[in-house]
C-alpha cells in the first residue's frame, strides 16, 4: 500500500553547490527512486537557487513530472543544522516558489516552523504538503517533549495530511528503538536514528517510517547509507513488519561483507527477512535492544565470540567446547541459542588442498576464530602450534587441543605445513600490514582467514616465495552459508550467495587497480 509519500520510501538526497550539478544528482536518483529530497541549502548563493528552481519548473512535463516523482524541497537554516544564512522570511520564499515550480512536498525545520504566525504556515501548507522536522545532531532527547513541539508548530499532520520528521543522533540501540517507534503508531511519520549504528537507518522502515534518506553524493547527515545499498543490498523499500531481521554484530564491523552473503540468500529464496550490520561495542545494550529491533538471529565477529558464550541461554555442545560462538538463533520465548559455524568453514577450506592427519600447523592469534580453528584441526589429527600476541592465551588454547604455544622469535627455525591467520591484521582498511615478515613464512601453505582483500599482504609474500596461498573467501562463504541454513531451515543458494561476495571483491580490485594506472 502506497504511503503518505506514495510508493517510494527511499528518499534520494540530492545536494550540491551548482544548480547544474544538483539537477544532474536529481536525473541519477530517479534511476532508482522516485522521491528525491532537494537540499537547496547547499547551492551556493541565491542565484543558483533561483536557476535551480527554474529548472524544476521547466521539468515538471518530463523527468519530474508528479506521477513520476515525489519532490521534497528544504532550504534549512544553519540554527537547525543546514547551510542557508538567510533569514525565515527569505527561506519560506524560497520555499514558496519551489512548490510553484512543482515540489509537492516542503520540509521546514521546527525552528523555522515557530518563528512564523498560524496564518503564514497555513499559507505555506496551502502551496504543497508540509514535513516539520526536528533535528538533533548531538543526542537523542525526551522525544515526547518533541512530538510536543512539533504539534504545536504545526506538525500534527492535520495541515493538508502533511507529516513529521524527528532525526536525532542515536548513540546507543536503545536510543534508535526510542527513535523507531514513535513511527509506529501514525503513518505520517519519518523516523531517523542519525549516526554510526547504521543498521537502524534501514530498521526504522520496518517500525513504520515513511521514509529512508540516502546521499546521492556527499552525505548530508551522520550515518547515511548509500542509495545503491539501501536500494539493491537491503531491498530497503519492501521492508514491512513481517521482514525478518538478521545481521552480524561486531566492532568493526564496516568491512563485512556478510550483508552481501546473506541478503543474496533471501533475495535467491525470496524470503521475507533482511541482514545488516550491527556496530557493537556494549552487549548488553545491543541484547537489551534486539527484540524492539526485530533481530532473528546474528553472527557474531571480533570481539564477541567468547564474551557472548557467557550471555546465551543455551549452546551447541561443539560450540560450548570451543569456547566461542559466531551464529546466534533466537528461539521461543526470545532465548539466544548460540552455534559456531567457523568450525565447518576452516575444514571445508583446507581438506581439498592438505591431508591434515599428521601435518603440522601453525595458528597465529588465540581469539574466537582461533579457537574454532584449533579445535577443528586438532580433531582433523593435525599436531597444532598456537603463536599469538598475548602468550598466556596462546599456551591456555594449546592446552585445550592437545597442541603446544610458541613464541614468535622462534619462528624462523620452524618449518609447517601450513600456516593459518586467525587475526584481524591486513584487513580492509589496513591491507598493507601483515600479521607475519617473509622471513618468517617456512610453510609449504599459507592460509588466511581475512578475505578483504582477497589476496591480502601475507598471501602476497608467500606467493612470492613459491608458498600455495588460500584466501579466506572459502571459510566465510562456508560458515555464513552453514549459519544462513541454521536461521532458514531451508539449503544455502551457495553459488548464488559466493556470486555476490565476488563481485563486490572484484570491483573493489578493479577499483584500485584503476587508481593505481
Amino acid at each position: 500500500m502506497p504511503g503518505v509519500f506514495g510508493k517510494g520510501r527511499i528518499c534520494a538526497v540530492a545536494a550540491a553547490p551548482r544548480a547544474a550539478a544538483l539537477a544532474e544528482q536529481v536525473r541519477r536518483g530517479l534511476l532508482e527512486t522516485r522521491t528525491i529530497e532537494l537540499r537547496l541549502d547547499w547551492l551556493r548563493d541565491s542565484g543558483e537557487i533561483d536557476r535551480f528552481i527554474r529548472w524544476i519548473d521547466a521539468q515538471r512535463r518530463g523527468i519530474l513530472r508528479p506521477r513520476r516523482a515525489t519532490l521534497i524541497a528544504t532550504c534549512r537554516r544553519r540554527a537547525a543544522g543546514g547551510k542557508f544564512r538567510g533569514s525565515v522570511a527569505e527561506e519560506m520564499r524560497i520555499l514558496r516558489e519551489a512548490a510553484r515550480a512543482g515540489c509537492g512536498w516542503l520540509d521546514l525545520e521546527i525552528e523555522s516552523a515557530e518563528k512564523l504566525a498560524a496564518e503564514d504556515l497555513k499559507s505555506l501548507g496551502a502551496a504543497a504538503r508540509l514535513l516539520i522536522s526536528y533535528h538533533d545532531f548531538r543526542c537523542t532527547p525526551d522525544l515526547r517533549g518533541v512530538a510536543r513541539r512539533l504539534a504545536r508548530a504545526g506538525g500534527d499532520g492535520g495541515t493538508a495530511g502533511g507529516a513529521i520528521k524527528i532525526a536525532t543522533l542515536a548513540k546507543s540501540y536503545g536510543d534508535a528503538v526510542r527513535v523507531m517507534q514513535t513511527a509506529r503508531a501514525r503513518r505520517n511519520v519519518v523516523a531517523i536514528p542519525m549516526g554510526e549504528l547504521a543498521a537502524p537507518r534501514v530498521l526504522a522502515l520496518r517500525a513504520g517510517s515513511a521514509l529512508a534518506y540516502a546521499p546521492l553524493a556527499e552525505a548530508t547527515a551522520p550515518g547515511q547509507l548509500s542509495l545503491d545499498d539501501l536500494v539493491s543490498l537491503y531491498c530497503a523499500g519492501r521492508i514491512d513488519l513481517r521482514t525478518a531481521v538478521y545481521g552480524v554484530i561486531g566492532n568493526p564491523i564496516h568491512h563485512s561483507l556478510s550483508p552481501h552473503l546473506h541478503n543474496a540468500g533471501f533475495q535467491a529464496r525470496r524470503i521475507n527477512a533482511v541482514y545488516v550490520p550491527f556496530l557493537v561495542r556494549d552487549l548488553r545494550d545491543f541484547l537489551e535492544a534486539r527484540r524492539a529491533l526485530g533481530v532473528a538471529g546474528f553472527s557474531v565477529t571480533i570481539p564477541h565470540k567468547e564474551t557472548l558464550l557467557k550471555l546465551l541461554d543455551g549452546c551447541d555442545p561443539l560450540a560450548a567446547e570451543i569456547g566461542a560462538v559466531n551464529t546466534v538463533v533466537v528461539r521461543g520465548g526470545g532465548k539466544l541459542f548460540g552455534y559456531n559455524t567457523d568450525y565447518v568453514g576452516v575444514l571445508r577450506a583446507l581438506e581439498r588442498r592438505i591431508s591434515l592427519a599428521g601435518s603440522a600447523v601453525l595458528i597465529l592469534g588465540a581469539g574466537g576464530s582461533a579457537r574454532a580453528v584449533a579445535f577443528a584441526l586438532a580433531r582433523a589429527g593435525a599436531n597444532v602450534r598456537i603463536c599469538a600476541r598475548r602468550p598466556a592465551r596462546a599456551r591456555s588454547l594449546a592446552r585445550v587441543v592437545g597442541g603446544e604455544a610458541i613464541e614468535r622469535r622462534h619462528l624462523r627455525r620452524e618449518f609447517f605445513d601450513a600456516i593459518v591467520n586467525t587475526t584481524p591484521v591486513g584487513m580492509y582498511p589496513h591491507a598493507n600490514e601483515s600479521p607475519l615478515a617473509a622471513g618468517e613464512l617456512n610453510c609449504r601453505l599459507v592460509f588466511d582467514a581475512v578475505y578483504r582483500p582477497r589476496r591480502t599482504k601475507l598471501l602476497a609474500m608467500a606467493e612470492r616465495r613459491g608458498i600455495e596461498s588460500v584466501s579466506g573467501l572459502d571459510m566465510f562463504v562456508a560458515q555464513g552459508t552453514a549459519q544462513w541454513e541454521i536461521w532458514t531451515g531451508e539449503r544455502a543458494p551457495v553459488e548464488k550467495m559466493r556470486r555476490a561476495v565476488v563481485a563486490v571483491l572484484d570491483c573493489e580490485e578493479r577499483g584500485k587497480s584503476a587508481a593505481h594506472k
